[in-house]
C-alpha cells in the first residue's frame, strides 16, 4: 500500500455522519432525561442508559446468564471486535456463524446448524445503519430456546415497518460512542420488549454497575475534546494524522480503530453527560432526515459503479445513513481503492479490518471457524462517509477513484 495523502488543505472528513455538538449542549443544568427523550422519539416503552454499547451488551448477557445454565453466544463472523470482548468479559462461550454471500446477515443454514441446547443468545447485527434480517434469527432462537439480541450500535433511529429496530428481538442496544448519530463520547442504550426483562436488566445494572469517578471524569474530558474537534479541521489532528501514522507503520488494525483493550469499562454515566445528550437529542431527528436525503441523492452515483453493490434498505425498512457500505467485485479492486483513498481525508476505509478470528489480539479468546462468507465480505467491503462535510466535489473524487480501482 502506498503512503496515503495527508488530507487536502488540512481538511479531514469524518468517516461517519455524526451529529455535531453545539456549545449550548455543554452548558451545565437543564434536563438530563436522555433516555426518556430518545424513547419518546423511537416510540419504545423505555430505554436504559449504560456507559457504552459494549457495557449495554455486558448487562444484557449477565441478565440472560443469570436466568439460564446455557453458556454459548452466537455471533456473526464479521462484526465489531467489542462484541466478542463483551462475551469474553461475561465468561461465556463464543461461537461464530458464517454470513450470507455478499451480506452481513447470517447464512440461514449455518445459523440453524450453530444453534443447540447450550445456546444462550444469538446476536444479530444491524450493520452500517441497515436493517438486518431478524425474522429468521428469531425463529432459530425460538426453536432452540435462546434469546435474540439486536446489536443496533450503528442503527439508532432505524425502523422496520415503522417500528424501531431492537424490538424484534428480546433485547436490543444502541451506541452513543464518538462519531455515532448522537454521541456523549461513550454511551449505550438498552431496550427490551417485555416489561419483566426490562426490570431484570435494570436490576442487573443496579447490582453490578457502580460509580467510577475516574472513568466519568475521563469521559467528560473526552467529550469536551470531541465537541471541540469533531469537524473537518479538528478531525485532522484527532483522527486523520494518527490514522496515517498507523498506515505508514503498516498497522491497519490501529488505523481502523479496531485495537481495543480486553478490559471493558463498566460504570455509571454522570448527570452532565446525560444533559449534553438530552439537549443534542432534540436536533437528532432532523439531522438524520437530512442525512437520509443526502444519501438518496448520492446512492445512484454509487450504484452506477460497475460491479459494485451498495447495501440499502429493503421493503418496509428505513435505515439510517452514517455511511455507505460498498461491496466491490473482488478483493484486488477493494485493495486498489483503499490504497488510494484510505488516509486521504475523504472518509473512506474498511469498516472492520478482519473477521473476528483474524485479529491477532483476539486469538486467545476467539477460536478459528469455517466462515468463508464472512471472510469474503470482510475482504471486499469498504465504507464511504455520508458526512455533510464531504462536499459534492469530494464525493465525486471518491467515486471516480473507485471507478479507476475497478478497471
Amino acid at each position: 500500500m502506498r503512503t496515503p495523502s495527508s488530507g487536502a488543505a488540512g481538511i479531514e472528513v469524518p468517516p461517519t455522519a455524526g451529529l455535531p455538538l453545539q456549545w449550548r449542549d455543554l452548558l451545565p443544568g437543564g434536563p438530563a432525561d436522555l433516555e426518556a427523550r430518545i424513547a419518546a422519539w423511537l416510540d419504545v416503552p423505555a430505554l436504559q442508559l449504560e456507559c457504552s454499547g459494549t457495557a449495554s451488551l455486558v448487562v444484557a448477557l449477565r441478565t440472560l446468564a443469570g436466568r439460564s445454565s446455557r453458556r454459548t453466544v452466537i455471533l456473526p463472523g464479521y462484526t465489531c471486535p467489542l462484541v466478542a470482548l463483551a462475551v469474553h468479559h461475561c465468561g461465556l462461550r463464543l461461537k461464530l456463524c458464517d454470513q450470507a454471500p455478499g451480506h452481513f446477515d447470517f447464512d440461514p443454514q449455518a445459523l440453524e446448524e450453530a444453534c443447540d441446547d447450550d445456546t444462550l443468545a444469538i446476536v444479530v447485527t444491524h450493520l452500517a445503519g441497515r436493517v438486518a434480517d431478524t425474522a429468521f434469527a428469531r425463529r432459530c432462537a425460538e426453536r432452540c430456546g435462546a434469546a435474540l439480541i439486536e446489536d443496533a450500535a450503528q442503527a439508532l433511529g432505524a425502523r422496520r415497518q415503522g417500528r424501531s429496530v431492537g424490538l424484534d428481538g428480546d433485547i436490543g442496544f444502541f451506541s452513543l460512542a464518538a462519531g455515532k448519530g448522537l454521541s456523549i463520547y461513550e454511551g449505550g442504550l438498552l431496550l427490551a420488549r417485555e416489561a419483566g426483562l426490562r426490570r431484570a436488566l435494570r436490576e442487573t445494572s443496579d447490582r453490578t454497575v457502580g460509580r467510577h469517578l475516574g472513568w466519568e471524569w475521563r469521559r467528560s474530558l473526552e467529550l469536551l475534546g470531541y465537541a471541540a474537534l469533531y469537524g473537518p479541521r479538528g478531525m485532522r489532528l484527532a483522527y486523520g494524522n494518527p490514522q496515517r501514522a498507523a498506515l505508514r507503520a503498516g498497522d491497519p488494525v490501529r488505523a481502523a480503530g479496531d485495537d481495543f483493550s480486553l478490559d471493558i469499562p463498566v460504570h455509571r454515566v454522570g448527570r452532565w453527560r446525560r444533559g449534553v445528550g438530552a439537549k443534542a437529542a432534540q436536533r437528532l431527528p432532523a439531522f438524520l432526515d437530512r442525512a437520509a436525503a443526502r444519501a438518496a441523492r448520492r446512492l445512484p452515483r454509487l450504484q452506477g459503479l460497475p460491479g459494485v453493490e451498495v447495501l440499502k434498505d429493503g421493503p418496509g425498512e428505513q435505515g439510517v445513513w452514517p455511511f455507505f457500505m460498498l461491496v466491490l467485485p473482488d478483493t484486488a479492486a477493494r485493495e486498489r481503492a483503499l490504497a488510494r483513498l484510505w488516509g486521504a481525508g475523504l472518509g473512506v476505509g474498511p469498516l472492520f479490518v478482519h473477521t473476528l478470528p483474524d485479529y491477532d489480539y483476539l486469538r486467545p479468546i476467539v477460536e478459528d471457524a469455517d466462515i468463508p462468507g464472512a471472510r469474503d465480505f470482510a475482504a471486499r467491503t469498504l465504507s464511504v462517509t455520508n458526512s455533510h462535510w464531504l462536499d459534492d466535489e469530494g464525493f465525486e473524487t471518491v467515486c471516480a477513484t473507485i471507478e479507476q480501482a475497478l478497471r
